[in-house]
């Protein structure tokens, strides 16, 4: 039987992160999921310095629009306000209207740069609806494609991302002046 090789490089960062807080938890006597993950999204927005490895593609005043370091899909994006808050009424109206323009901004982009034919946009909120992060509130922008789900990811249990995050990175940003420009931002 001859086979191709799928590489998803990523992923071994995500799998080294989940064995890395198992040992943390092991030395400390606590158990890996006592208290969920480590805020990465609060951590990214008090640090914008690092905007270039935490794969952040705009920052305003109010909160981070970053791909997802592990995606669903290609240009998997992440719409999260800088201030932690569990649910969506957690935040005033303002606060959400600022989510609100910043999904908007996302989904402009994703469609610029990638034409997909649709884009799921979807908040998971809390554990149960599976939010992987519920103490901080963030919207996913999937683009989607016809036929993107095939045999590969039904049969194989495997998504195939066809770029890497650095290129679609690099194409989020060349697209980011033309967006906001004609937004007025």
């Amino acid at each position: 039987m001859q086979h191709e090789t799928l590489w998803a490089p990523w992923r071994m960062a995500y799998l080294r992160e989940l064995e890395r807080r198992a040992e943390a938890a092991a030395a400390d006597g606590t158990a890996p999921d006592d208290d969920g993950p480590s805020n990465f999204l609060a951590a990214y927005w008090g640090d914008p310095g690092s905007d270039d490895g935490n794969l952040v593609v705009h920052r305003d005043d109010h909160g981070l629009v970053l791909l997802n370091r592990y995606p669903y899909a290609g240009g998997h994006l992440l719409v999260a306000l800088g201030e932690p808050r569990p649910t969506l009424l957690d935040y005033d109206p303002p606060q959400r209207a600022a989510l609100w323009r910043l999904v908007e901004l996302a989904t402009d982009l994703v469609q610029r740069s990638l034409s997909p034919q649709g884009i799921n946009i979807g908040i998971n909120q809390g554990r149960a609806a599976g939010a992987g992060l519920p103490e901080h509130l963030h919207v996913h922008l999937v683009p989607r494609w016809n036929a993107d789900t095939n045999f590969i990811t039904t049969v194989g249990e495997v998504r195939v991302i066809p770029d890497s995050l650095e290129r679609m990175l690099e194409s989020y940003r060349r697209h980011l002046p033309d967006v906001l420009a004609d937004r007025g931002d």
